[in-house]
């Protein structure tokens, strides 16, 4: 994890000064007055800017080492407060757009699998490829008006946290949750659906069968188990997504999140802060493919870590 994340530092460090544009020509540009040259680089020696790269890189590193992430060089605010404040928001809602894509998933993916090629695994495969066809933003844009134009009444446009409000709370989010849940349900019901056909043609499900076992007893202790190991790979990789990767749809719902910001961050060549943003994307992915090891030892007793 160490090596890999430190690998993330590089690259994104030094790629972005590659990048062209220069956040002190942005910050000015927006005031609409005469700039010196001298004032552009004082301002420049104020950020850090005008020391050499690689010096640059080690006051960085040695800030990640103390984890102090320094200011962003566009607001001046410390960085740990500004992802902080919109953390909670992408969190929560990844959390719940992940627990209904579960519990649309794998229940929707079953069932197709043992109602092979018929009229109730059409449905669910239909279902399925929907979810794939129609991106989430435009589904929250539908939802938006169906509650506009059928019962005159919007979500609420401004974030309250759970621990403040939590009606106003779940009212808000869990639209959101239910577009980008059911986007990211398709592919787990197909993956589902697929593993456990998979399973289910195993010698060992045949052989339980032979016996006499329950077919509810086969499903849910031999062949869902086994069945899960793509699923839980699928379902990982999407939570690890959403903490960053809900731009247009945050945009739909008004939320400001950690998608928002980093749009923010790199159109105003926010050095800081995009470095900032990556590496908490990156560490977020390590850390679910570690705990998803750790799910594979667990719902496979085969596997084994010594």
């Amino acid at each position: 994890m160490i090596p890999t994340l430190f690998g993330v530092a590089v690259l994104v460090f030094f790629l972005l000064r590659v990048a062209p544009g220069d956040i002190v020509e942005l910050k000015y540009a927006g005031v609409g007055a005469f700039v010196s040259q001298e004032a552009m680089d004082q301002e420049r020696a104020q950020l850090g800017l005008d020391k050499p790269l690689w010096q640059q890189f080690g006051d960085w590193m040695w800030g990640i080492a103390r984890f102090d992430f320094g200011a962003s060089m566009w607001t001046g605010r410390p960085i740990t407060y500004e992802i902080a404040i919109r953390l909670q928001l992408s969190l929560q809602l990844a959390i719940m757009a992940t627990i209904v894509a579960v519990l649309l998933s794998i229940p929707l993916g079953t069932i197709a699998a043992l109602r092979q090629d018929t009229w109730v695994d059409y449905v669910v495969r239909v279902f399925s490829i929907a979810g794939l066809a129609m991106p989430s933003f435009w589904l929250g844009i539908l939802m938006i008006l169906g509650m506009l134009i059928f019962f005159r009444w919007l979500p609420p446009m401004f974030f309250t946290p759970i621990w403040v409000d939590p009606w106003a709370n779940l009212s808000q989010l869990i639209w959101p949750a239910l577009a980008v849940g059911y986007r990211y349900s398709a592919v787990a019901t197909r993956m589902t659906r697929s593993a456990v056909l998979e399973v289910l043609r195993e010698d060992y499900i045949r052989t339980a069968r032979a016996k006499g076992l329950w077919e509810k007893l086969i499903l849910t202790r031999h062949a869902l188990k086994n069945a899960m190991l793509p699923v839980v790979t699928v379902i990982g990789l999407e939570f690890a997504f959403l903490i960053g990767g809900l731009v247009v749809t945050e945009q739909v719902f008004n939320l400001n999140g950690i998608g928002m910001l980093f749009v923010e961050a790199i159109t105003r060549r926010d050095y800081t802060m995009t470095q900032a943003l990556v590496l908490l994307v990156s560490f977020t992915f390590i850390v679910v493919n570690f705990v998803m090891d750790l799910v594979y030892a667990w719902l496979d007793p085969r596997i084994r870590y010594q």
